[in-house]
């Protein structure tokens, strides 16, 4: 409701009206909620939120998926595309190797889920090159003190599980203190209770409203450094694999995605370039062999569809039909 689907909430948070660029236009999209205890997903046994984690995420999205295929099995044949953003950039993969594991490993030999393609924006892919790249985003776009760059940049240390000096944990401190903005609107309408009522949700009564960001989930028990083997196997095993980034993020920025694709050390199959739409730049893209594409999204903020709703849904039906981002005006 303040992305990609059909409906956008108005500032009344009693109202609807309608996405014109919702990537309903380009495909059935499935909208999940996941873990349990984030939005109107839920477990029957609140020890389950004691278990969250990577791991136990996907496990749990793979098994609704293939029961709603069963209670579906009209798009059980249909090609199947995954998509996410921001700590996405774990879930999506980690859906997608549950996926290629389980149609490689089934008693049937049948393909259970027909996965073709995998698609994360502003994605959390590499914790050290990301956390590094979002500093140099704010140092470079001057968000935070020329200063305070130069601390961050010679003391601290990404590595996964490093120990941080003094000095770099008052530069942190100091940058990292705001309060960013919220939206009110799809909070006041998603905890409406004819809202519920119509959508089907909250049949339970649970005990907290609907949030953006889970209340009730208060540990994490496992989340990889790293999601970049996976990107690998999926290359290898012949997926659509499309990396995307708005270019004004500051939380996980261009420069982080760009500096975790350098670590894949990927050859180039067409350079850089800008690629159109309406007769506008509407980013920049470079595609690697194994067919990789990374494509930026210019004037996008982290919620891509949110700031640039006309290019996003561009880029999600060139993704789906397997064709490049137009390089000439005369074909986007």
């Amino acid at each position: 409701m303040q992305e990609l689907g059909p409906f956008r909430v108005h500032s009344d948070g009693k109202s609807l009206y309608s996405n014109r660029y919702s990537w309903n236009y380009a495909a059935n999209v499935l909208f999940l909620e996941s873990p349990a205890g984030v939005g109107f997903s839920y477990s029957n046994t609140t020890s389950d939120y004691d278990k969250s984690g990577d791991a136990n995420t996907a496990a749990d999205n793979y098994l609704f998926l293939v029961k709603w295929l069963e209670r579906f099995p009209e798009y059980k044949n249909r090609d199947f595309y995954i998509s996410g953003e921001s700590y996405a950039g774990h879930y999506v993969p980690q859906l997608a190797h549950t996926i290629l594991y389980n149609n490689n490993n089934n008693n049937t030999n049948n393909t259970i889920i027909n996965l073709k393609g995998i698609l994360i924006g502003n994605a959390v892919i590499n914790d050290e090159s990301d956390e590094r790249g979002m500093y140099e985003y704010m140092g470079s776009h001057a968000l935070i003190s020329d200063k305070s760059a130069n601390t961050i940049k010679n003391h601290c240390d990404f590595s996964p599980k490093a120990a941080q000096s003094s000095e770099c944990d008052i530069a942190m401190e100091e940058v990292m203190n705001f309060d960013p903005c919220s939206d009110y609107y799809v909070h006041a309408y998603l905890n409406r209770r004819d809202v519920q009522i119509a959508m089907h949700a909250n049949v339970t009564k649970l005990p907290y409203d609907w949030e953006p960001c889970s209340d009730v989930i208060q540990g994490w028990a496992d989340s990889p450094h790293t999601v970049l083997p996976l990107l690998r196997e999926f290359m290898s095993n012949g997926l659509r694999v499309w990396i995307f980034s708005g270019d004004i993020d500051g939380r996980v920025p261009v420069t982080s995605t760009i500096n975790s694709l350098k670590l894949m050390n990927l050859t180039v199959k067409t350079q850089w370039h800008p690629w159109y739409f309406d007769g506008e730049i509407g980013g920049y893209t470079e595609v690697y062999k194994g067919d990789l594409t990374f494509s930026t999204v210019r004037g996008a903020g982290h919620q891509v569809p949110s700031y640039q709703p006309r290019r996003a849904l561009s880029l999600i039906k060139h993704f789906l039909d397997g064709t490049d981002l137009p390089d000439t005006t005369r074909y986007d």
